[in-house]
């Protein structure tokens, strides 16, 4: 499984901003693949994986937006019972703690994405490597 990069976005904390937001990438014809937004100190924390992080990156800064960018580790796996499981108890097993988690679908071929917040995405995505090829057999 590759690693991909992560933006987690501040917004304020009040309707209509992640719409705003996610139609300006729309329009621009960035995909977001997988997101996840919670409320935090008063703002709205958006984390995104997208299809094109350069033109991503082009509409935040044209549109003035607080980011950050991330190497998280994704992983596809089988859409069944004890597969998130599979994955979390490898990574667990390899000693990475899982920071956080969230799910999107693969650009393409609509299978589902799981992206893994973890300290280490190179040695996590490896892992989930193996966990996958595990799922396989």
């Amino acid at each position: 499984m590759p690693t991909t990069k992560e933006f987690s976005i501040q917004l304020e904390d009040r309707p209509g901003t992640l719409g705003k937001l996610t139609r300006t990438l729309g329009d621009k014809g960035v995909n977001i693949l997988a997101f996840q937004t919670f409320s935090s100190e008063g703002k709205s924390v958006v984390r995104m994986v997208v299809d094109n992080p350069n033109a991503a990156k082009n509409v935040l800064e044209t549109e003035r937006q607080s980011y950050t960018e991330d190497e998280v580790a994704q992983a596809k796996l089988p859409n069944r019972p004890g597969e998130l499981a599979r994955a979390a108890s490898r990574l667990g097993e390899s000693n990475i703690n899982i920071k956080y988690a969230y799910t999107g679908i693969e650009s393409g071929t609509n299978s589902p994405l799981l992206i893994f917040g973890v300290a280490d995405a190179t040695r996590a995505a490896s892992v989930l490597d193996q966990a996958a090829a595990a799922a396989r057999t």
